[in-house]
């Protein structure tokens, strides 16, 4: 087996490394007298670090930009979901949003009730809600219930 790779075989592609240019030799290089630091000022000088996002001082650009406070619909209805699998943990015969407000089951400002088709039902119960998904309602029908849409 002596095409397998060893660790101490690899080096980087071809062309992928640089030798690093040498800086302050001689105006001839391209890159002498001021070494690629332009002039004066507190670039030029040794040791000089920024903070990520500094701008030399202009108000930096993630300062500028507005904050993003979101955005709430004031007319968007609020909803309850119920799962088939918790009208069978309810033991009521009919279902109903008012029915569940009175039982402090759901919020007094919920608006509209939805029912989703996730577990199984086996008793018979009467749901009126204001949606049903197509596979709650055949549940519901099928455990020998009715599905109102109100």
């Amino acid at each position: 087996m002596e095409n397998t790779i060893k660790l101490e075989d690899l080096k980087p592609a071809e062309g992928a490394t640089h030798k690093t240019k040498k800086v302050g030799r001689g105006r001839a290089s391209g890159h002498g007298k001021t070494s690629c630091r332009g002039n004066n000022g507190e670039g030029q000088r040794s040791g000089r670090s920024s903070k990520r996002g500094f701008e030399g001082g202009q108000m930096p650009g993630y300062r500028q930009m507005p904050k993003l406070k979101g955005f709430t619909n004031h007319w968007a209805l609020e909803t309850v979901h119920l799962n088939v699998k918790d009208l069978e943990r309810l033991a009521l015969d009919e279902v109903t949003l008012d029915l569940l407000k009175e039982m402090n089951k759901v919020s007094p400002k919920v608006q509209v009730l939805r029912i989703l088709g996730n577990g199984e039902i086996k008793k018979a119960v009467t749901v009126k809600a204001g949606y049903f998904s197509p596979s709650a309602k055949e549940k519901i029908e099928k455990a020998g219930g009715k599905a109102e849409l109100v």
